[in-house]
Order: C-alpha cells, then sequence, then structure tokens
C-alpha cells in the first residue's frame, strides 16, 4: 500500500499523504489561502489549525464548510475554494 493518494482541488490533481489533513496537502503543495471573505474579499487559509477558527473552510465533494484542518484527505476528494459571497445551502439541521 503507498503512503500517496490523489485529490484534485480547483480541478488540479494533487498528492497527499495517507493521515495528512486536507489543510496539510494544501500548504504541502505550496497554497497559503483557499477561501476568501464576504466583507473585503480577503484571502484565508490556515489560522489556528485545530478547527476553532473557521478560516480554513472549503467544499469537499460537494459539501460546504468543511474545515480543512480537521478532514482528513481521502483518495478521490475533490476540493474546491469556498465562496464566501454565496448563500450558506440550508441542511436538516439548520430548519
Amino acid at each position: 500500500m503507498t503512503d500517496e493518494l490523489q485529490l484534485i482541488f480547483n480541478g488540479e490533481r494533487l498528492t497527499a499523504r495517507r493521515g495528512q489533513s486536507i489543510a496539510g496537502a494544501l500548504l504541502a503543495s505550496g497554497r497559503r489561502s483557499w477561501r476568501t471573505t464576504a466583507a473585503g474579499r480577503l484571502p484565508r487559509g490556515l489560522f489556528c489549525g485545530i478547527g476553532v477558527c473557521f478560516d480554513c473552510l472549503v467544499t469537499v465533494n460537494g459539501v460546504r464548510d468543511i474545515r480543512a484542518c480537521q478532514r482528513p484527505a481521502t483518495e478521490g476528494d475533490v476540493v474546491e475554494t469556498q465562496d464566501e459571497t454565496l448563500p450558506l445551502r440550508r441542511t436538516e439541521k439548520s430548519r
């Protein structure tokens, strides 16, 4: 079994290591930001690294608001930059 896996970030194939978080994989590929704020369109990426701050939010396999620092990278994940200007999707829990 290989120690590497493949994921897609904004249409580009990236290599990650098994057990690595999505944030770790993005940082290892040279990316420092992968979200923009609604107010000011400011870049955000990894800040606290422990799931407290929400700066590292991404969309993974079509699901918004995933903390990249908390989510292990999985073979074939499709990760996308999250645009905070789009309205949040309502879930059953938020209704």
